[in-house]
């Protein structure tokens, strides 16, 4: 799975939309709201979902995909309207340094503030064969510094989160709160399988009115694959923001306004631009099996991007995306030569030779860089009119003389990883 983080605005909308279907123990409306260097404060204070924020006592923190926020003072509590504004105006578009990574603070979430006594820790995260539970009665900024106090739960891939004792992870401890907390932790896991995510902290929640859970700081990555399955439930407006102090580089931005242009599925992260092993992958699924394989064989650190082109998209598209990825690679040569991973699984309605014809294009532009930098070229591919496609690859490697290895569906995905591997001096 690909594993993205998303704000902490959007994690907590979707527990507000949705924990109610699967727990009453709960007591969160999800009254928050996200302030930008765009942001016009009337604007913002006019929308009448945010009205309670002119008189309701309010916390402010950056919501940038970094922790620690308590530790690193960027955290303002029981504040006015006033004063919070104040407190972004004077941080908005400002480097801090947090741990050893730097960045600017670009994104603000404004909430009400919850006064509370107790603070507990629940985590859920995505492994292979199940999914782990973890729970602590010691929440807040310093459960790292108490992880010897968090219990954990393993629950089966093939196995519901009701056939599972939670009091063997809620400890007595709880008081009257346990069932509220035990109903509020089954709810949760059955969010987390339903949206798909790989991650899902809240440290800490508390209890109000005896029984009533409130998530007051969540930390959460989705499988981005699954928006095919879930988009409609994460909403239009969720973005998976670059992480804390990576700016996206030209080409980057360059691929992601394609991607926002149209109905298919443009992406591309560049990882090590020096790198050896560079990737095309059609589909989502297909270059997390590629990505994953580089990295079980040990060439973690040859990879020089991560991305993929899905949707059907249209041949002046592929040849655009093509032209990025081949111009990236091109740009610095290496003694030993580079290999291009192209394809993907076995297409559903994509039309193979549609999107090679678009890559073709790029590749004959790219000749004579190719071969400088000893490029040698790996096609797997599936689907629609696939044998075309190859068929053509196959001519374009005779035609130009440049090193094109071509497989069918017939070869495992991760069969030519190895091979283009070998083929690195």
């Amino acid at each position: 799975m690909a594993q993205k983080g998303i704000r902490e605005f959007h994690a907590k909308k979707m527990l507000a939309k949705y924990l109610p279907e699967f727990t009453r123990a709960v007591n969160y409306d999800g009254k928050i709201a996200l302030v930008d260097p765009t942001t016009n404060w009337e604007t913002l204070l006019n929308d009448s979902e945010n009205r309670w924020i002119s008189d309701t006592k309010l916390v402010v923190k950056p919501d940038q995909l970094f922790g620690k926020r308590g530790k690193n003072n960027l955290l303002l509590l029981n504040a006015d309207l006033q004063a919070a504004k104040a407190w972004i105006a004077e941080r908005m578009q400002r480097s801090v340094t947090v741990g050893q990574t730097t960045g600017v603070l670009t994104h603000f979430m404004i909430e009400p503030f919850v006064p509370h006594k107790e603070e507990y820790y629940v985590a859920i995260r995505s492994n292979r064969e199940f999914d782990t539970i973890y729970f602590s009665l010691s929440g807040g900024i310093n459960v790292e510094e108490n992880w010897h106090l968090v219990k954990q739960m393993n629950i089966a891939i093939d196995k519901e989160i009701g056939d599972y004792d939670l009091k063997e992870l809620i400890p007595a401890d709880t008081g009257a709160s346990r069932e509220a907390i035990i109903s509020f932790v089954q709810g949760l896991f059955q969010l987390f399988q339903k949206l798909q995510f790989t991650y899902l902290e809240i440290n800490p929640f508390t209890v109000v009115e005896g029984n009533k859970i409130v998530p007051l700081d969540t930390v959460a990555r989705l499988d981005d694959t699954a928006e095919f399955e879930c988009g409609e439930f994460w909403g239009s407006d969720l973005e998976f923001p670059s992480p804390f102090g990576r700016a996206l580089t030209p080409e980057e931005s360059y691929i992601a306004e394609l991607d926002s242009k149209t109905g298919a599925s443009l992406k591309l992260t560049v990882l090590r631009p020096e790198g050896r092993i560079w990737t095309m992958v059609a589909g989502g699924g297909a270059s997390v099996i590629y990505a994953d394989t580089v990295v079980d064989l040990g060439y973690k650190d040859e990879l020089a991007n991560y991305g993929e082109y899905s949707g059907d998209p249209s041949e002046e598209l592929t040849h655009e995306y093509a032209k990025t990825v081949l111009d990236l690679m091109t740009r610095s040569q290496h003694t030993h030569g580079k290999v291009l991973l192209i394809g993907g699984g076995i297409a559903n309605f994509t039309d193979v030779a549609k999107t090679f014809s678009g890559i073709i294009k790029a590749i004959k532009i790219y000749k004579d860089k190719i071969i400088e930098n000893q490029i040698k070229i790996f096609v797997r591919r599936g689907g629609p009119n696939y044998k075309e496609g190859l068929d053509n690859m196959r001519k374009l490697g005779k035609e130009l003389g440049i090193s094109i290895e071509v497989f069918g569906p017939d070869t495992h995905m991760t069969g030519i990883v190895p091979m283009a591997i070998a083929a690195l001096k």
